[in-house]
């Protein structure tokens, strides 16, 4: 059955348990579990709870149809429980979002779908009930943090762009909406700088915009795009060459906000040029005068622009590790 918003805390509680040893934390936060259970992120959703004979939950499994042809999925279950009946439990969980990606893919026209699931460095319960369930380990991920000081929110203390090169929000209306023209340059330009990038599956413009809105803390303040344009024609027109999309975390075990970097690419012709650590250092600077004091984002241990080195280099450290497990099922005729 279906999870219901009276479940949240039990969810909060199972992810949080699962993800603490590798984490160092099992706080969660509720508003971002009511909107994945019963707000618009649940609309691209699939998902089940298994609930024992006194109604408790011990588990929870949820598919999100994120783009045509790769269905992310994943599954809570109670550690608590004898190991015995957690892979029991585990290995019906995978059955049932094997049937639920065959569905997406079935309703997109399409011959099979690709399972994308995660899981911790480490978590060898989580690794071997994955390999059991036919999945492959694919991918190694840094989940990296870097602190803000109050500081760096003001003037001069970053460098400024590299000539040829500027950076600024996306454009809004007074009603505080994003421009249309802006929105769809970022848009084109992570589509564009992502094609030759591990998984990258084609978003059609509306799934894009309404899956990153989903998010609560989504602020369409923490778009932003990088421009270029040769310094030698001053009267040429800048052309979007890069992007970044970033969204509100909620506070720490100090109450302190943060900023978490979804998306940042560069397009392959403006590469070299500073653009990343252009956009890098607004959002750093934004994230210091707002009051909110790390930023946080992921990246690709064999991320083939060499992007760990140069978030090293700006003080990002690898907090804890994750991976990509994969698996392709085929709607049955």
């Amino acid at each position: 059955m279906a999870p219901e918003l009276s479940d949240v805390p039990r969810l909060g509680e199972l992810r949080g348990r699962q993800a603490a040893p590798y984490t160092g934390s099992a706080a969660f936060e509720t508003a971002a579990i009511e909107n994945e259970v019963a707000g618009q992120a649940s609309w691209t959703r699939r998902q089940a709870v298994v609930r024992d004979a006194a109604g408790v939950v011990r588990a929870w499994a949820h598919a999100h149809d994120r783009a045509a042809g790769r269905a992310v999925i994943g599954i809570e279950v109670d550690r608590t429980m004898d190991q015995e009946l957690q892979q029991q439990v585990a290995a019906w969980c995978y059955g049932w979002l094997a049937d639920v990606g065959r569905e997406f893919a079935q309703l997109r026209g399409l011959e099979a779908t690709q399972l994308d699931a995660g899981a911790f460095a480490g978590d060898d319960v989580l690794r071997g009930w994955l390999a059991a369930a036919g999945f492959d380990h694919v991918r190694t991920w840094w989940q990296m943090s870097r602190p803000v000081e109050a500081r760096e929110g003001e003037p001069g203390v970053f460098p400024a762009p590299k000539d040829g090169v500027t950076v600024r929000r996306v454009a809004q209306h007074d009603n505080g909406m994003p421009v249309a023209e802006d929105l769809n340059a970022v848009y084109q330009v992570l589509e564009t700088a992502f094609t030759d990038h591990f998984n990258s599956y084609q978003e059609y413009f509306t799934e894009f915009v309404q899956r990153l809105r989903e998010d609560p803390g989504h602020r369409w303040d923490h778009w932003w795009l990088a421009f270029t344009h040769d310094p030698s024609t001053p009267d040429a027109k800048p052309v979007p060459a890069g992007a970044l999309v970033g969204s509100e975390t909620g506070p720490d075990a100090e109450g302190d906000r943060g900023t978490y970097i979804d998306y940042i690419g560069a397009l392959q012709v403006a590469r070299g040029r500073g653009v990343a650590t252009a956009l890098l250092y607004a959002v750093i600077a934004d994230a210091a005068a707002s009051g909110r004091r790390r930023v946080g984002l992921e990246v690709d241990a064999d991320s083939p622009t060499g992007a760990e080195s140069l978030y090293t280099k700006l003080g990002w450290r690898t907090k804890y590790t994750t991976e990509s497990w994969h698996r392709d099922v085929t709607v049955q005729p």
